[in-house]
């Protein structure tokens, strides 16, 4: 979402460098936003018009120039079942659901097509068990489905739960990344607080490729 500066980004061998959301949305990436309020959602909105906000102008939902009402009614009641998003109707304005539902009409929109990369930043930020419980099993969902995902987390307990692979970073640099399964949070805590990973007090070596990745990020 910020520009490059130096480098480049590339998704499936595509370049992506300072390419436009569209265009990333385009190559099969999602995305649930930290801010589901500000980045997520248009609240005013109701839920038809939240659960095509990325694929409106796209075939089933755009139909000779104009947007395929019925489409978007029959998707949107499909996500809210699907994603069991308490609302009393789909017509109802975003602003209007709890913060739990509210992120499910995020995760149920990103997930409601065919995806290659999950980006999720801080996903579960404020909700209830409930609701932590279902977006994680959701994640772990696309994650078997052979989606690659990036989980961006401060919740060490997440991070755990939900990681193959856990990257520490400091500083804005990566330090280190380590297997989750045998990375603790004494281990995490000193790597998020400086620490060079051969003071680490238990040596833990990087396993092979994994389909999730978790990062633990510290400004």
């Amino acid at each position: 979402m910020r520009q490059v500066e130096s480098g480049s980004i590339k998704i499936h061998g595509q370049d992506a460098t300072n390419a436009s959301p569209r265009q990333i949305t385009e190559l099969g990436v999602a995305h649930v936003p930290e801010d589901r309020q500000r980045d997520g959602l248009v609240l005013s909105y109701p839920l038809t018009a939240n659960i095509v906000l990325n694929t409106y102008y796209l075939k089933p939902f755009a139909k000779n120039g104009m947007v395929n009402q019925e489409e978007v009614r029959r998707i949107t009641t499909q996500v809210v079942e699907e994603f069991d998003v308490r609302t009393p109707s789909i017509d109802v304005p975003a602003a209007t659901l709890s913060g739990g539902n509210q992120q499910k009409v995020i995760v149920g929109r990103e997930f409601s097509r065919p995806i290659k990369l999950l980006i999720a930043a801080q996903p579960t930020r404020g909700l209830d068990v409930g609701s932590i419980e279902y977006i994680h099993g959701r994640i772990i969902e696309k994650r078997d489905e052979g989606t690659a995902v990036l989980l961006v987390s401060t919740e060490l307990d997440e991070i755990r739960a939900l990681s193959d692979r856990i990257a520490v970073m400091f500083e804005g640099k990566i330090v280190d990344i380590l297997p989750a399964s045998r990375v603790t949070k004494e281990q995490l805590g000193l790597l998020m607080a400086g620490s060079r990973p051969e003071d680490l007090p238990v040596d833990a070596e990087e396993e092979g490729d994994t389909a999730a990745v978790d990062v633990e990020a510290v400004m």
